[in-house]
């Protein structure tokens, strides 16, 4: 149990209909302003959530690490590549604009496709819906598993757990890998492959140290995990190789030692605790649900978690940024600052975000806001959606020296050879650029497909929801009728399992 977890309740799971706009707020994407929510759709929260004031950025010339590390930094700086992009200015990349609307029309397609006429049922993106592959509910047997003696704030820890071990290995898996369920025996790739593996290693008890609890993870649980056991659990071998199993039991390994942050973990150091410490934080708003603002998860994610990430990582003023990489399209040229040349994407830390705030909702009606300062996660579905339909085109010289690294890795046992598309390293400019440019564009993205769908107001798709529904799906969709053998996106990126 939590460090500060108040007195046990009776309390069921939320059984009203799981709402499915998290966060959406009506005031647009600022960084400095109060933003006010609209309810939750379907929640059963009250009509009127109250305005809560959202921090500002921390001043980058008075303390640039802080600033890099923000939420806020993330749409600031890759909206500085996205305006070079729409004028056709970017050192990699060529941009077609007569693409943006046939690109955002393709999105429409798939979400009319799935979910049209009632586009309020569209979840927000999440691991929730990687667990339940197949049509199986495989969260909510998890929950039915439970007594019910075990209360709703334990059921969000534990699920808690769960989504923060299953996000940090859900980075990208390659293209031989697959996870043969020992539930169903049926087998999974990708994404979904690495949540019904994490689900099934998390019920077995591989990540705690409580041989009477097997439902949750602690650091001391954590502590068992070596490259070989993960292996192991994820079904590895020269046979069925994943991608970056080095770095990714890395990530976990880290992950023990950075639980021990009794204020945000508890005594027992489990990520779930993190729901406890929000709860008590001053920032919290005491009414008839509580309201956490996304600065105060933000920071908590952030600093709890900043251990885990490789010391090879960019710095300033000798702090570890985290996901952050110098990008030649940062003005100035060259800069007066180191931190100037850097742009910060966070993609695990705001998946973590996404993830953990749906069981927080729907298990305690916990509501938060400012979550529009979140943007669009700069991976290679959404991204490679853009270069397939056109939007962006690498320029001939780059193409050609992806190319040539994927021909040489091809050499390599069990490295793809079967479809030749470019491969870069994750710090490589063009992998910068192009996550920065997927950020900005997604945003602009999701004001045309409102536009198209004809929604207005508290109607409008969040971006979650657009990720979700259309843009994630699609670039998988078109990677696979573009790249049939291998199903994946046009450029790859070297994994090493802590970025991808």
């Amino acid at each position: 149990m939590g460090l500060f977890k108040r007195k046990d309740s009776k309390n069921s799971i939320h059984s009203e209909k799981d709402e499915q706009d998290i966060g959406s707020l009506n005031s647009g994407r600022t960084s400095t302003a109060s933003l006010k929510s609209p309810p939750f759709k379907g929640s059963g929260l009250p009509s009127s959530i109250p305005e809560l004031p959202i921090s500002k950025p921390p001043d980058p010339a008075l303390d640039p690490a802080a600033y890099l590390r923000s939420i806020h930094a993330v749409r600031e700086r890759c909206h500085i590549v996205l305006e070079k992009a729409k004028k056709n200015q970017l050192a990699h990349f060529d941009v077609d604009m007569s693409k943006f609307v046939p690109t955002a029309s393709y999105i429409v397609s798939i979400i009319k496709r799935d979910y049209a006429p009632d586009y309020d049922s569209i979840p927000p993106h999440g691991r929730w819906q990687h667990f339940d592959i197949g049509g199986r509910p495989r969260v909510n047997q998890l929950l039915q598993s439970w007594p019910s003696t075990v209360d709703a704030q334990e059921r969000t820890r534990r699920l808690i757990d769960l989504f923060v071990v299953s996000v940090l290995l859900d980075a990208g898996a390659g293209t031989k890998w697959t996870y043969r369920s020992k539930e169903s025996g049926k087998y999974y790739s990708r994404s979904e492959g690495l949540a019904v593996a994490s689900l099934e290693m998390f019920k077995t008890g591989l990540f705690s140290s409580d041989p009477t609890e097997p439902c949750q993870v602690d650091g001391a649980g954590l502590k068992k995990i070596t490259v070989e056991v993960l292996a192991k659990g994820l079904q590895h071998s020269e046979d069925n190789p994943l991608a970056g199993v080095e770095g990714r039991a890395g990530l976990l390994m880290r992950l023990s030692e950075a639980l021990n942050n009794q204020e945000l973990f508890g005594v027992d150091a489990r990520p779930g605790n993190l729901l406890d410490y929000l709860l008590s934080h001053p920032s919290t708003l005491a009414s008839s649900v509580p309201i956490i603002p996304i600065t105060t998860l933000w920071s908590a994610l952030m600093d709890g978690l900043s251990p885990i990430w490789p010391a090879s990582r960019t710095q300033i003023d000798g702090t570890s940024i985290g996901d952050a990489w110098i990008c030649s399209d940062m003005p100035p040229s060259p800069p007066a600052k180191p931190w100037e040349s850097v742009v910060p994407f966070h993609k695990l830390t705001q998946r973590l975000c996404y993830s953990i705030m749906i069981p927080m909702s729907r298990m305690m009606n916990i509501h938060v806001a400012g979550t529009s300062l979140l943007t669009g996660l700069p991976e290679y579905r959404n991204g490679g959606l853009l270069i397939d339909m056109g939007l962006l085109t690498l320029k001939e010289e780059d193409f050609q020296r992806g190319v040539t690294a994927y021909k040489e890795n091809a050499q390599i046992k069990g490295q793809p050879n079967v479809e030749v598309v470019p491969l870069f390293p994750a710090d490589d400019d063009v992998v910068v650029e192009w996550r920065a440019a997927t950020v900005g564009f997604l945003d602009d993205l999701l004001e045309e497909i409102n536009t198209q769908l004809g929604l207005k107001g508290e109607d409008q798709l969040s971006l979650a929801q657009m990720l979700e529904a259309g843009s994630w799906k699609g670039g998988r969709e078109i990677a696979e009728v573009s790249r049939p053998n291998t199903k994946e996106p046009p450029i790859l990126i070297f994994s090493d399992g802590t970025v991808f």
